[in-house]
């Protein structure tokens, strides 16, 4: 695709995730997407040939994105206790603000979370966060701060695991309390494997 069709395609999915975090996915239209984004119907689906599904998997991926994005630059250097801490804090105020939609979780309700296009933009997603977080409990060892012998995939498998209950909960009740705790209580974890002796 040339770079002005790749311009034009990102546009119009950047347009359709403002609609749709807007209105929801459920109430928004193609009609309502086009007239965002000033795209003609022949444009739209150029773009998108398989239609509203097909654009709707695009923003998922799009979102999904967005997730690591809001994470940065701390997830992208957590090489010290206090970048971890900045971490933590950014991934609470991203949810906090969220609030108790999901644009994500909406997407792929709508499109089918089970399809083979919406599990491989969340496997994708969730391989990137664990593989940020593991290279950052590697910084971490490389500077002395935890201990060699730690199981690094599987702290930041349990780790991501435990962010994505607590945001689950939160989406469910509105309180944020089981997030942070996971947080803390998976940073506090990695703190306990320098056998009390900690760096910072």
């Amino acid at each position: 695709m040339c770079s002005s069709c790749t311009r034009a395609r990102a546009r119009i999915v950047e347009g359709a995730s403002g609609v749709l975090r807007e209105q929801g996915v459920a109430f928004t239209t193609l009609d309502d997407i086009r007239s965002r984004t000033g795209t003609s119907k022949s444009q739209l689906f150029h773009y998108f040939p398989e239609g509203k599904d097909q654009l709707l998997l695009a923003v998922a991926r799009f979102e999904a994105d967005r997730v690591l994005e809001d994470q940065q630059p701390h997830l992208g250097r957590l090489d010290s206790w206090e970048s971890w801490q900045q971490w933590r804090d950014v991934v609470v105020e991203r949810y906090e603000r969220q609030g108790d939609h999901c644009p994500l979780g909406s997407l792929f309700l709508q499109v089918g979370r089970s399809g083979p296009g919406a599990r491989a933009i969340v496997t994708e997603l969730m391989r990137q966060w664990q593989e940020q977080l593991a290279r950052g409990m590697r910084a971490l060892q490389a500077n002395g701060l935890v201990s060699p012998a730690l199981d690094v995939d599987r702290t930041a498998a349990a780790l991501l695991a435990g962010i994505q209950g607590g945001v689950a909960i939160m989406m469910s009740t509105g309180d944020s309390t089981h997030l942070k705790a996971a947080l803390d209580n998976g940073i506090e974890h990695l703190r306990a494997t320098t056998g009390g002796t900690v760096r910072t």
